[in-house]
Parts: structure tokens; sequence; C-alpha cells
């Protein structure tokens, strides 16, 4: 008998007994009663076996890791995000917590949100601080309550106990930045780095990198190195364009550090008139940048992995839990994509990420 008619028989009874005071038939109505529970188990085969399974079949004691993105309005994020769910699925029983503030410009979000994790007692975190300073204390406090965690993509000011950091080598990254501008200029002119947001390390990396390699060019000068971009494409649009106007007969090159800088650079150049003109090497991918390498309006695009970012950054961490060794540094490797590379692997996975929700 299905559930459904078992529970209306009982119900008639009961009503039967308590309008009669009948006491055999109460007596069997509620001798029925044991027969409904755990009815609904076995009315559908399909539902065996998923007793205790929680969101979409983690077990009550799967790893819950939080996953931490300097923001969530970028591109690159939702690769990163992408890539900790593989890693989540290819190691099994984890659960992927994704929340980071809207924006890499929001710290006090950023801290608020790895505090909250602390709270809610998650296993462990995987950060990408969008601040390397400001975020050492709430570290330092995952650290106090026994919750492991891993930096990826951005370092972490000295003090806090991390289980490994995992990212690109920024520096090596704005080196190739520098050597591809250098080489798309015949090594000759004058050139303008836009820089990103003060306290990023990695875009801080990047812009050493590439005024160190640039130094080394004899018949190359860096004429403005010094301008903040801001995190939004468009602040970097018209920082750009200011300085496009500024030395516009004098400029041969320009670099900037990330996605939103270099999407707002690109129109700027557009804007202006100099795209194709001055020469152009972005850091990231977009598609906008993407179709420039065919137009000529980008030299080059410097590029990380950051699926892979996200998926050593979970398995880490997974690692440190079950108590085995982590290497301390996990490099994902840089490249530098052109016109006439950009169909070749692995430039063509890297130009176009897996990103999460695809």
């Amino acid at each position: 008998m299905h559930c459904l008619a078992r529970l209306l028989l009982v119900t008639r009874l009961l009503l039967i007994a308590q309008v009669l005071f009948v006491p055999h038939v109460l007596l069997i109505a509620l001798c029925a009663l044991p027969f409904i529970t755990g009815c609904e188990s076995s009315a559908d085969p399909k539902n065996a076996g998923q007793a205790g399974k929680v969101d979409g079949g983690s077990s009550p004691d799967a790893l819950r890791l939080a996953v931490i993105p300097k923001g969530t309005s970028h591109q690159f994020w939702r690769s990163v995000h992408a890539g900790a769910e593989a890693a989540a699925k290819e190691i099994g029983n984890i659960e992927i917590l994704w929340k980071g503030p809207e924006t890499e410009a929001d710290t006090a979000g950023q801290i608020n949100v790895v505090r909250n994790f602390i709270t809610n007692g998650v296993d462990g975190i995987v950060l990408a601080p969008n601040h390397s300073q400001s975020l050492m204390d709430v570290v330092a406090e995952a650290n106090a309550e026994n919750v492991p965690v891993v930096i990826f993509d951005s370092g972490l000011g000295e003090g806090p106990k991390i289980v490994s950091y995992v990212a690109t080598d920024n520096h090596h990254g704005g080196v190739l930045a520098a050597q591809r501008l250098a080489e798309a200029m015949d090594h000759k002119g004058k050139v303008i780095m836009l820089r990103y947001k003060a306290g990023s390390e990695s875009t801080e990396q990047r812009e050493a990198g590439f005024l160190e390699a640039m130094a080394k060019e004899t018949n190359m000068e860096v004429i403005s190195s010094d301008q903040y971009a801001g995190t939004k494409t468009e602040e970097a649009l018209n920082k750009a364009t200011q300085l496009l106007n500024k030395y516009r007969e004098e400029v041969g090159g320009i670099f900037a550090v990330c996605e939103p800088n270099c999407n707002g650079v690109l129109e700027a150049l557009k804007q202006t008139g100099l795209a194709g003109k001055v020469k152009f090497v972005a850091f990231d991918p977009s598609d906008t940048l993407i179709q420039g390498l065919s137009e000529n309006t980008v030299s080059g695009i410097v590029l990380q992995d950051p699926f892979e970012m996200g998926r050593q950054s979970v398995i880490a961490l997974a690692k440190s839990k079950r108590g085995e060794k982590v290497e301390a540094v996990i490099s994902t490797g840089e490249y530098v994509a052109t016109a006439e590379n950009q169909n070749q692997p692995p430039l063509d996975r890297l130009l176009r990420p897996e990103k999460f929700g695809q």
C-alpha cells in the first residue's frame, strides 16, 4: 500500500476512534503508525542510498572549503571557480563555498567574508587577498581557530601561517611583458606603464618585473610609471586617455597589468586614434583583447592559468587536511600570446579558459 493510502486509512481510524471512542479501533490505528515511518525512502528506489546526503551529494562529513577571490566581477575569477569545483569533484567529498566581494577595491568586504567563514566553522580557506597587508590580521584569526589557509593569486605579508602559496610568477610575467613590448617596438622608443592598485601584491610584482626588464633596454625609456588606473575599466579608460593625450607626440608603447585596466587602455587607444600606432601589451585576456590580437591593436597578452590556480589551491588544502606534505610555493606558469601563436596549445586554452557556469 502506498504511503498516502496508508496515511488516509490511519487518519480515518483515528477520527472514528475519537468520535465514537471505540478502544479497539484506536488500538488498530496506533499500531498502524509504525508502518508509515520510513515509507518515504522505500517508496522510490531512486532514493535508495541517499539518506544523509546534502548539497547535491556531499555527505555530512564532507570538507567544507571556502574559496574567496579578490572580487567576483572579472572573468578571471570565474575560471578560478571552475578549477576549484573541478578539484572538489576530482577528490570527492568536498563542498566548495564560493564567496567574495563584488569589486577588488572592497578590502573591508573581503575581510568580513573571511571572518564570517571562520565563524561558521569551515574546514579550510582558499584566499586571494586583495591587499597584502590588510588581510594579515584576519588570516591570523583563522590560524588561532585552527582553520588552515591557502593563499593564491596574490601574496600575503609575512607573519600569519599559510599552507601554501599558489600563483603565477608575477615578477616573471612582468619581465615577459617588457620583452614582448620591446620586441614589438624594435627595441627603441618611449613607453608608459599603468599601475593597478596600491597593496595588490600580484600586480606590484608585475610592475616591478616590467620596470627591471625595461631598464635593460638601452634604447628605450619609461616616461610614466607612477599612475594608478584603479580597479574598474571606466577608471582605466579615463587615466589612460589622460596619459595618451599628454604624451601623444612621443609615446610608442604602453603596458597595463590586469584585465580591467587593459580593457580600459584598449578603449582609450581607440578613442584617441592611437590603436595600432602605439604598441600595447596586456596582462590577462578578455574577448576584446583577444580580438585586438587579430586586429593588430594588441601586440601581446601575458597569460596565467586561473583554472589550474583554483584547482591546485583546493588540492593543496585537501592534502594538508589529510596530513600530507604540501609544497610551500606552487607555480601555475606564465605565457605570452601573440597574433602568430594564439591558436597553438596551450595558448588557445589559456586565452579562453573554462569558466564556472559555462
